[in-house]
């Protein structure tokens, strides 16, 4: 491709409305995930606990700012104040979890609908951790951790609040943390973080910043319809390994000598 229009269709991504579409994709997969987390009892519980099923959901589709805007002093239900993407939230887990005949998770489940409404998620993640690097960065312009963390549970919030959105439902899983065993979604979140504190506040980077947002936009979107198509779950395992099989051994030389 021309590098002029690869750089147009990357500033052309930059530039993408979240609302309604991605919204709607984020919403769907946000349901669904909660669903398939109830395992085969969802239908039961839903009908028997309509209101902390829609909590849990909603908690879900928002953990994101919630979790960020917590961290850093702001309301934690701020987030809900956007009316149009909260009913848009409820419509999603409404067909996701009462349509007749189960229609809606069975359309949801469709190969080609996951596959193309998980891509949007991934744009909507990029855009996520983008935006919480930057609200981050205008409160704490030097604090480059503080950056990297909240654009890191803007990207992956959901797997922050697991442990209390299963106790909105009745469940009580304490080893359900995220920082005991982080996703591909938090590890992949971090790097992103990281990358884009890069980008804005050093001179490493001399890629523009479109390409590089654009960049971190096919790496979460690859990775996603990797593990949907390919099975390949977390590509980082193998780095992981080796790297904690590299410190072993400089620990067991260390106490040998």
């Amino acid at each position: 491709m021309d590098p002029e229009a690869f750089l147009d269709l990357a500033n052309q991504v930059i530039k993408l409305k979240m609302y309604p579409y991605f919204d709607i994709a984020h919403s769907i997969l946000c349901a669904l995930a909660v669903r398939e987390d109830l395992g085969s009892g969802a239908q039961s519980f839903s009908r028997k606990h309509p209101l902390s099923c829609w909590l849990s959901t909603m908690l879900v589709i928002f953990a994101g700012g919630m979790v960020a805007n917590g961290l850093l002093g702001e309301p934690i239900l701020a987030p809900l104040k956007n009316t149009p993407q909260l009913v848009i939230g409820t419509i999603c887990w409404y067909l996701v979890f009462y349509t007749p005949f189960d229609v809606g998770y069975k359309v949801a489940k469709f190969l080609p609908v996951k596959v193309v409404a998980s891509a949007m998620k991934e744009i909507y993640r990029a855009k996520k951790v983008y935006d919480g690097v930057s609200h981050a960065a205008k409160l704490y312009p030097n604090a480059y951790v503080i950056m990297i963390i909240v654009g890191t549970l803007k990207g992956n919030g959901a797997g922050f609040s697991k442990l209390l959105e299963r106790l909105i439902r009745g469940a009580w899983t304490p080893t359900a943390m995220e920082t005991m065993q982080p996703s591909f979604y938090t590890k992949a979140s971090l790097v992103a973080s990281v990358i884009f504190v890069l980008d804005k506040k050093t001179d490493l980077i001399s890629a523009p910043h479109a390409l590089v947002y654009f960049g971190i936009v096919i790496f979460f979107v690859y990775f996603k319809l990797s593990s949907i198509l390919l099975g390949i779950h977390d590509p980082f395992v193998p780095f992981e390994n080796l790297f904690s099989g590299t410190i072993g051994r400089v620990l067991e030389s260390t106490t040998c000598a």
